[in-house]
C-alpha cells in the first residue's frame, strides 16, 4: 500500500501537493483525481457529530458529555458510543470525527473538562482507546486531541506549558499512546506551546514531539492536523510535522503560496510534502475516499434508546441517607420539582463540542412521562442564576431585519434573520458593516429589561437613543475564546404602563474571524417584569412543604462551562446553595441532583438526604434522570475526578499562564495522587460512587507467576482476579479498581501513594457472586528515568490495592519485583 501511495504522490506536481495540505473549506479536503483522491469530511465530534457548513442546522444526537460517559468506567460502553458515533458521521457523510479529548483534568476549574474524561492517564487511556477502536472499527476515522499539554482555555492559542520530561511521559502522553496503539488515525497539535526542557515551542512547530516522538518513537503514520487557526507559520511547522492545516482555504501554507515558495527556495524539502501528501492518501484509503467512494453505511442502535442508557449508566450517586432514590414513587401523590437547572436543564458544554439537537427532554418531561397517573408534579425555578438576560422570545418580536453596507454606506444586501441571538455568515467582501433593527412589542406592565450584546466595534439605540458606542476591533480572538457566545453590552430598563414597541438598533461592523470567516455576531435581549428572585425562592420552598418529594435540580450552564475559558470559581452561580438549603429544611425529603459536567462545591452535600451527579445528559437527559430517580436504571457511575471540599483542597487551581507560561511544577501529583501525598480529605474521592444495591469485594489474588523484567519494564501483565457479591436486593452493576502502591524508591523518585492501574465494570444479581480478572500492564509499576530517558521499573515490596474507590481498599495483594 504504502509504495502505491508513494506512485501517486511522484505523478502529482508540487503546486498540486501543496494544495491538498490545506483544507477546501473549514471542513472538507481537497480533491485529487490525478492521485485518486476524493473529498474527505471531517466534523466536530466530542458529543455527537455535528456535520458540516451545509448540514450544521440538521439534527444531530446530543449524546451525554464525555465526563458523562467515562463516569460509567466502561470500555464497553465506549465502544458502543463509538459505534453509534460511527453511525452518525456516515448518516452525515462524515468521514473523520474530532474525537475524542484525551487531555487531563489537570485544575477542576478548566472550562472544557464536559469534553474530556477524567484526572487520571489511565482511565483517559483507556476509555479513548476504546473509542478510537469502536469508531474505526466502522470505517470512520477518530481524531485524537488536543496534543499535547491543552488542560486549559486561558491564553489558549499563546501559553506554553512547561512540562517536564518524566511528568509528560508518566501523565499526559500516556492517554495518546493508548490511542495511538488503537490505531488512530489522525492527531490533532493543539493551541498552546510546550516547553518540555528541551525544545520551547509552539505544538504545530514542535518538531522534537511531532517528528521526533510521535511520527518517530511511537510511529504513528496517520495525519497531524492543527486545531483550527492553531498554525501560525510556514516552514517552521511544514519541517516540524505538520501534515495538514485547517480551516481553509486561508491559512499560512495557503496565502500567497507560502508553502510553495518555501519548497521551490529550499526551506521546505519536497520529500517532506511527499511525506504529508501520502499520509492523507493513507487516511483516504482508510475512510474509503481512494479511488472510488467504498465507505460502508454503518447502522447504529437506536439514538433514543442507547442515549437513554448512556446517561442514566453514568449517573454517580454521592449520598442516599435513608433509601430515598430511588423515590417510592407508589407511596407518592405530590413532587415538587424545583431548580434553575429543573426549568432549563444544560444537557451539552458551550464550544465545538455543542451540536444542534432535534429535541430535548426537560426533566419535568421525563418525570411527568415516568410517574404513575394521579401523582402531581409541581414545577418551580427558584431564582435565576445567570449574569445575561435570555433572548429576546420571537413572540414580542414584530419585525427583525439586517441590511449590509459597503464602505460607502450602500446597501449591499439584506439578509434574513430567524433569531434574536445570531451569528451571521457575511462572503460579501463588499459589506464592511451591518445595521440590525428589531421592534419589540412589550405589553405586559412593568419594568422590562433591554440588553443587546455585541461582538466588534458598534453602536446601539434604543429607542433612537446611543444606549452604547465603541466596543474594539474583532478578530478569531472572539471565537477561540468564546465571547461570540456571550458577548457583552449594556442594559436598560424599559417602563410599560400600556402596551408599546421599542425599537432595538445595532449598527456594528462586519468582523473578521480570520479562519472563521466574516460575520456579525449579536444578541438582543430580554426580560419581561416578573417576580424577584427571593420571591422565587420563597416559592420554591412553600412547593416543597406541600410537597412529599423534593427534587431539586441545580448546576452549571454555557455562561460557566464552555470552550473557550475557565472557571473564576468552583460555586454554583447565584443563589442555588441557599436554594438546596432552603428546600432542604423545608421538606426532609430532598433530593438534590447536579447538573454540571465538572466539579462544583457541594457545602450542603452532607446535610441532604440524597445527592445525584447527572452530568450534561444530552438530548434524552430528562428520561435517563426520570430512569434513574424512579428505579426504573441504577445510578452505576462512579467519580472520574475527584470532589473538593473547598478551593484549597485543589492542589492547582491557578490556570493563568504567567508571562506566557503554564508551570506544570506539580508534576505527576494530579487530581488524587495530590490529595494523597498532601492527606488531604476529598468531599468525594476519585472513582467514588454509591448505587441501589449493595456490594462486598469478598476477595482478591494474585492469578499465575509473576512475569520477568524485560529491560525496564516486565514483560507482560501482573494478573489480579477479584471477587464480589451483590449482597443487596436489586441487580446492579459495581466497578472493581486496582491501584498500585509502589515502595520507596531507591533511587529517590518521588512517586504517588497509589496510581490506578486496572479497572473492570461488573454486573450480577442479587445475592450473586462475580469474578473478574483484570490485568495490571508492566507501567504501572514503572517511572519515567530522565537520565536514561527510558521506564524503569524500581525493585522492592509493591501493594496492589483492590477496592472500590481510591480511599476506599478492600484488600491488598503484595508482590516482590
Amino acid at each position: 500500500m504504502t509504495s502505491d501511495l508513494h506512485a501517486r504522490v511522484t505523478r502529482l506536481p508540487i503546486e498540486d501537493k501543496v494544495r491538498l495540505l490545506t483544507g477546501r473549506t473549514g471542513w472538507v479536503l481537497h480533491e485529487s483525481p490525478e492521485a485518486g483522491l476524493l473529498p474527505i469530511t471531517v466534523s466536530d465530534g466530542p458529543a455527537g457529530v455535528r456535520g458540516t457548513e451545509a448540514t450544521e442546522q440538521e439534527h444531530s444526537a446530543s449524546t451525554p458529555s464525555p465526563t458523562a460517559v467515562a463516569a460509567a468506567w466502561d470500555t464497553g460502553l465506549m465502544e458502543r458510543v463509538g459505534r453509534f458515533f460511527a453511525a452518525e458521521a456516515r448518516r452525515k457523510d462524515v468521514d473523520v470525527v474530532l474525537a475524542p479529548v484525551l487531555n487531563l483534568h489537570r485544575s477542576p476549574v478548566g472550562g472544557r473538562h464536559f469534553e474530556c474524561f477524567s484526572e487520571d492517564p489511565l482511565l483517559t487511556g483507556e476509555l479513548g482507546a476504546a473509542f478510537v477502536r469502536a469508531v474505526q472499527g466502522k470505517g470512520v476515522g477518530a481524531c485524537v486531541k488536543h496534543f499535547v499539554g491543552n488542560e486549559t482555555e486561558y491564553e489558549r492559542t499563546s501559553y506554553r506549558a512547561r512540562i517536564d520530561e518524566r511528568t509528560l511521559r508518566e501523565v499526559y502522553l500516556p492517554p495518546f499512546e493508548a490511542a495511538l496503539a488503537a490505531g488512530a488515525w489522525t492527531v490533532m497539535a493543539a493551541y498552546n506551546g510546550v516547553d518540555d526542557g528541551v525544545e520551547s515551542n509552539s505544538m504545530t512547530d514542535h518538531h522534537r514531539l511531532l517528528t521526533g516522538l510521535l511520527k518517530g518513537e511511537l510511529g504513528f503514520d496517520g495525519v497531524v492536523v492543527s486545531d483550527w487557526t492553531a498554525a501560525r507559520s510556514t516552514a517552521p511547522s511544514a519541517n516540524a510535522g505538520l501534515d495538514l492545516v485547517m480551516p481553509g482555504p486561508r491559512g499560512p501554507w495557503a496565502e500567497g503560496d507560502a508553502l510553495l515558495r518555501a519548497v521551490r527556495s529550499g526551506e521546505v524539502p519536497e520529500s517532506v510534502v511527499d511525506d504529508k501528501v501520502v499520509r492523507i492518501l493513507r487516511l483516504a484509503a482508510r475512510v474509503g475516499k481512494l479511488d472510488h467512494d467504498t465507505s460502508p453505511a454503518v447502522e447504529g442502535e437506536d439514538e433514543r434508546v442507547l442515549l437513554r442508557e448512556i446517561g442514566s449508566r453514568g449517573h454517580v450517586l454521592l449520598r442516599n441517607e435513608g433509601g430515598l432514590l430511588p423515590v417510592a414513587v407508589e407511596g407518592v401523590r405530590r413532587i415538587a420539582l424545583i431548580g434553575p437547572n429543573a426549568v432549563d436543564a444544560y444537557t451539552q458544554g458551550g464550544g465545538s463540542a455543542h451540536v444542534n439537537s432535534k429535541y430535548l427532554v426537560s426533566p419535568a418531561e421525563g418525570l411527568r412521562e415516568a410517574l404513575p397517573e394521579g401523582v402531581e408534579l409541581t414545577v418551580v425555578r427558584g431564582g435565576d442564576p445567570r449574569r445575561f438576560l435570555p433572548a429576546a422570545s420571537l413572540d414580542v418580536v414584530t419585525s427583525l431585519g439586517a441590511t449590509l453596507l459597503d464602505a460607502s454606506g450602500e446597501p449591499v444586501g439584506a439578509p434574513e434573520l430567524d433569531r434574536t441571538a445570531f451569528h451571521l455568515g457575511v462572503d460579501d467582501p463588499r459589506a464592511v458593516r451591518a445595521v440590525v433593527t428589531a421592534d419589540l412589542r412589550l405589553t405586559r406592565r412593568g419594568l422590562h429589561q433591554v440588553e443587546v450584546g455585541v461582538v466588534g466595534r458598534h453602536t446601539v439605540r434604543v429607542d433612537g437613543g446611543v444606549l452604547a458606542e465603541g466596543g474594539r476591533t474583532a478578530s478569531d480572538a472572539e471565537i477561540l475564546e468564546s465571547r461570540h457566545s456571550h458577548p457583552d453590552g449594556p442594559r436598560t430598563g424599559v417602563e410599560v404602563d400600556a402596551p408599546r414597541t421599542v425599537r432595538v438598533e445595532i449598527d456594528v461592523e462586519v468582523a473578521d474571524f480570520g479562519g472563521f470567516g466574516r460575520g456579525v455576531v449579536a444578541q438582543i435581549r430580554h426580560l419581561p417584569p416578573g417576580p424577584s428572585e427571593e420571591e422565587e425562592i420563597a416559592e420554591a420552598v412553600r412547593a416543597a412543604e406541600e410537597a412529599d418529594v423534593a427534587i431539586v435540580v441545580v448546576g452549571t450552564n454555557d455562561e460557566v462551562e464552555s470552550e473557550g475559558y475557565d472557571r473564576p470559581t468552583l460555586a454554583l452561580p447565584g443563589r442555588q446553595d441557599e436554594l438546596v438549603r432552603r428546600v432542604a429544611a423545608a421538606n426532609p425529603r430532598t433530593a438534590v441532583v447536579v447538573n454540571a459536567g465538572a466539579p462544583v462545591l457541594l457545602p450542603w452535600l452532607d446535610e441532604v438526604p440524597a445527592v445525584l451527579w447527572s452530568w450534561f445528559g444530552g438530548h434524552e437527559y430528562g428520561h435517563a434522570l426520570a430512569d434513574t430517580l424512579t428505579g426504573r436504571s441504577e445510578p452505576t457511575g462512579r467519580l472520574p475526578w475527584t470532589l473538593p471540599r473547598d478551593h484549597a483542597d485543589a492542589a492547582v487551581m491557578d490556570t493563568r499562564p504567567h508571562d506566557g507560561v503554564m508551570a506544570y511544577d506539580e508534576g505527576v501529583f494530579v487530581g488524587y495522587r495530590a490529595y494523597d501525598r498532601d492527606g488531604r480529605e476529598p468531599h468525594r474521592p476519585f472513582g467514588f460512587g454509591l448505587g441501589y444495591t449493595d456490594w462486598e469485594i469478598t476477595g482478591a489474588s494474585l492469578d499465575g507467576a509473576l512475569p520477568e523484567r524485560d529491560g525496564g519494564l516486565l514483560d507482560g501483565p501482573v494478573r489480579v482476579t477479584a471477587t464480589l457479591a451483590n449482597t443487596g436486593a436489586r441487580p446492579g452493576r459495581h466497578v472493581v479498581q486496582v491501584y498500585v502502591e509502589p515502595p520507596a524508591d531507591g533511587a529517590g523518585t518521588t512517586r504517588p501513594v497509589r496510581s490506578l492501574a486496572a479497572f473492570a465494570s461488573v454486573r450480577a444479581e442479587p445475592g450473586e457472586e462475580a469474578t473478574v480478572r483484570l490485568d495490571v500492564p508492566p507501567r504501572a509499576f514503572a517511572v519515567w528515568d530522565t537520565a536514561t530517558h527510558a521506564w524503569r521499573t524500581p525493585k522492592g515490596a509493591y501493594r496492589l490495592a483492590v477496592g472500590s474507590s481510591s480511599r476506599s481498599v478492600a484488600h491488598r495483594l503484595s508482590l516482590d519485583l
